[in-house]
């Protein structure tokens, strides 16, 4: 490789880290403020499980059709445009929650369906990248996603703490996501797809719904999807509600979990380097398993602390790593992504009702042993993500 091509692939990479940093600020951004919307609504566990459905349902309706949107129009076109589309949806939710739950479900839909595309083309693009490199940095990648998530939820944490009302805060950081991204997918360099690519017609997309083992690494990213959604969508309400800590303490739990994923995420390419990912990712799911149960039964606020501490590590390299894995031939990359992608989404269509009809009935933090169950079914997947001859 020239230094002039070094040099085009290293300002790739920046941009690529800055497309998943801002999507975390925007989703920490949002999730941060949860407990004060669904304070001013008046919902019930239940019924704020089934608000955010409507993000799930946004991203489901997505999915499927990004492997396509990506082949035919380019990553740099997908993510930019839909970072303008979230943007404008998360700012819409913040506005619209004064009036009532339409408004957000509406706004919500929206924003999920501009993160499951985003979501798509970002992965595409980052496994374009790392194939260029010929090391495994998918997981740093995502851990620039953690990065914004934490970020997100400390702004979130001083916002509550300061007063500052919801409408402004998320706004102010919409704008900032849109300004960021637009500027840097202009350094994204071309898909590794052609027009005869089967990966992007409808016949080729339809076939990696047909493959075993593309349907094997979409449960298994299905299970490690339930398991960071879950943390993301109820810790600091678990925190809160059950362990009985005030709202800026239970914002800090969720930045915990957050910090604990992105350390998770960026030491994980050495680990899995030198070992591999079917050893690294039993290991993490053990480790997320334990994590969850001590969260679940601490019988104080900083031993649940530490409990989500390993809770984040666990679920950290799940997803990306399966990104990584459906992307291993890369002209049939962006359908086994798309595929992968819209089956683990499943998690936030199914995760949040499930478990906010769990916390109606017992309490959130023992509805969330339901993701306990997935944990120890990814044990029996982790086979399926088994680097291709000759990787390692």
């Amino acid at each position: 490789m020239s230094t002039v091509e070094t040099a085009d692939l290293r300002a790739t990479t920046r941009s690529v880290y800055i497309t998943f940093i801002f999507l975390g600020v925007a989703m920490a951004s949002f999730a941060a403020r949860i407990p004060q919307i669904r304070d001013h609504l008046g919902l019930t566990p239940s019924g704020i499980g089934l608000v955010l459905l409507a993000i799930a349902a946004g991203s489901i309706t997505s999915l499927p059709l990004a492997g396509h949107l990506v082949h035919r129009f380019g990553s740099r076109t997908m993510v930019g445009t839909m970072a303008v589309l979230l943007g404008t949806a998360l700012a819409g939710a913040a506005i619209g929650y004064q009036y009532g739950v339409v408004p957000v479900v509406i706004a919500l839909y929206v924003y999920g369906f501009s993160t499951g595309a985003w979501d798509v083309a970002m992965n595409v693009q980052a496994a374009v990248v790392e194939r260029r490199l010929g090391r495994s940095i998918m997981s740093r990648f995502h851990a620039g996603y953690s990065v914004g998530t934490v970020a997100g939820a400390l702004a979130g944490a001083g916002a509550v703490k300061a007063g500052l009302p919801v409408t402004q805060h998320v706004i102010i950081a919409c704008v900032l996501v849109v300004i960021a991204v637009v500027i840097a997918v202009r350094g994204f360099i071309p898909d590794e797809t052609t027009p005869e690519d089967g990966a992007g017609k409808s016949g080729g997309a339809l076939a990696a719904w047909r493959e075993p083992r593309t349907l094997l690494i979409g449960l298994f990213v299905l299970a490690f999807a339930l398991t960071e959604g879950a943390g993301i969508d109820w810790i600091n309400i678990a925190l809160i509600d059950d362990h009985g800590t005030d709202a800026s303490t239970g914002t800090l739990g969720f930045a915990v979990f957050l910090a604990a994923m992105t350390v998770g995420r960026w030491f994980g390419p050495n680990l899995l380097d030198r070992y591999g990912r079917v050893p690294v990712l039993r290991l993490l799911a053990v480790t997320g398993l334990a994590g969850l149960l001590i969260f679940v039964f601490g019988p104080h606020p900083a031993i649940a602390f530490g409990g989500a501490l390993l809770w984040g590590l666990g679920a950290s390299l799940g997803f990306p790593v399966g990104m990584s894995a459906a992307a291993d031939e890369p002209a049939k990359a962006p359908a086994r992504v798309g595929v992968v992608a819209s089956i683990g989404y499943c998690a936030f269509l199914g995760g949040p009702p499930l478990i906010g009809f769990l916390g109606d009935h017992f309490t959130v933090s023992r509805g969330l042993l339901a993701v306990a169950m997935l944990l120890v079914l990814s044990l029996a997947l982790t086979p399926a993500l088994r680097e291709p001859a000759g990787a390692r």
